[in-house]
C-alpha cells in the first residue's frame, strides 16, 4: 500500500509555478508530434499518400487550441454546467482545473476539420494520424491526474491500493493508473500496429480509436469515484460511461464506413 504524497508542483518561483500537470500536457504534444510526424514520412516513402509533411507542423497550433477550448468546454457542459451557468466568469478560470477528455475529442475533431478544409486534404488522413498518437498524450495526462491526486479511485483491499491523505484515509485503486495503462499505453500500442500495416484504410484507426478508447475508459470508470457534482446517472452510470458508450457507437459506423470504402480516399 503507498501512501500518496507526491507534489504536483515542480518548481515554485513565488511568482510563478511550473506544474506535472503542464509538462504533461507539453510532453504529450511533443511526443505525438514527433511520433506523428514519423507516420506520415512512412506513408510518403511507402507511396500511400501524396504530402508535404511540413504541412502538418501548422496544424500543431489547431490541435493545441482546440484541445484547451473544447476540453475546457466539454467540462463546463458535461460536468459542471449548473455552477458555470451561475458563475460564467469562472470558465476561464483554467488554473483552477476542470478539463474534459471528452469536450477535447470534440474540439480537436473540429480543430482539425477546419484545418484540413483550409488545405484541401482529406480529413480522415489527419484524424487517423492524430488517433494513432493521441494515446501518448493520455498517458502522459493520467499519469499527471496521479501525481495531483484527483480523479482517484474506489476503496480497494488490494495491495497495491493508494491512500490520498488530502481525500481520505481509506485505501483506494489507482484509477489514473489503470487508465495510464489501458487508455495510453495498450492503445497506442495497438493503433501503432495497424497503423504500419499498408492495407489499412481511411478512418480505420480514428474508428478504433474511438471504439478501444471507449472501451478501456468504461473499464475503468468501475474502479474510478464519479465526480462529486455529477455522480451516477440514473443511479448507475457515470458521464464517463455515457459518453463513452456514444464514442463506441459512432466508432463502429465510422469503422463500417471505412470497411465499405465509402469514405474518399
Amino acid at each position: 500500500m503507498y501512501i500518496h504524497d507526491l507534489n504536483p508542483i515542480l518548481i515554485n518561483f513565488g511568482f510563478f509555478e511550473v506544474r506535472w500537470y503542464s509538462l504533461a500536457y507539453i510532453a504529450g504534444i511533443l511526443v505525438g508530434w514527433w511520433i506523428a510526424k514519423k507516420i506520415i514520412i512512412y506513408k510518403i516513402e511507402n507511396k500511400t499518400i501524396v504530402f508535404d509533411v511540413k504541412i502538418f507542423d501548422d496544424l500543431i497550433s489547431y490541435i493545441i487550441i482546440s484541445i484547451m477550448l473544447g476540453g475546457r468546454l466539454g467540462y463546463v457542459i458535461f460536468y459542471n454546467s449548473s455552477y458555470y451557468l451561475n458563475n460564467p466568469l469562472d470558465i476561464f478560470k483554467i488554473w483552477q482545473g476542470g478539463m474534459s477528455f471528452h469536450g477535447a475529442f470534440i474540439g480537436v475533431v473540429l480543430g482539425t476539420y477546419l484545418f484540413a478544409k483550409r488545405e484541401k486534404i482529406n480529413l480522415l488522413f489527419f484524424l487517423d494520424v492524430i488517433a494513432c498518437v493521441a494515446p501518448v498524450g493520455i498517458f502522459f495526462g493520467r499519469l499527471a491526474n496521479f501525481v495531483n491526486g484527483e480523479l482517484y479511485g474506489k476503496p480497494s483491499t488490494f495491495f497495491w491500493s493508494v491512500i490520498f491523505p488530502k481525500v481520505d484515509e481509506i485505501p483506494r485503486h489507482p484509477s489514473q493508473l489503470y487508465e495510464a495503462m489501458l487508455e495510453g499505453l495498450v492503445l497506442f500500442i495497438i493503433l501503432i500496429s495497424v497503423t504500419y500495416k499498408k492495407e489499412t484504410k481511411n478512418g480505420i484507426i480514428s474508428a478504433l480509436f474511438m471504439i478501444l478508447y471507449g472501451f478501456f475508459r468504461i473499464v475503468a470508470e468501475q474502479f474510478r469515484e464519479p465526480d462529486l457534482q455529477v455522480g451516477y446517472l440514473f443511479d448507475l452510470f457515470s458521464m464517463g460511461s455515457i459518453l463513452s458508450f456514444l464514442m463506441i457507437l459512432i466508432g463502429f459506423l465510422v469503422l463500417k464506413k471505412a470497411i465499405n470504402d465509402e469514405f474518399v480516399k
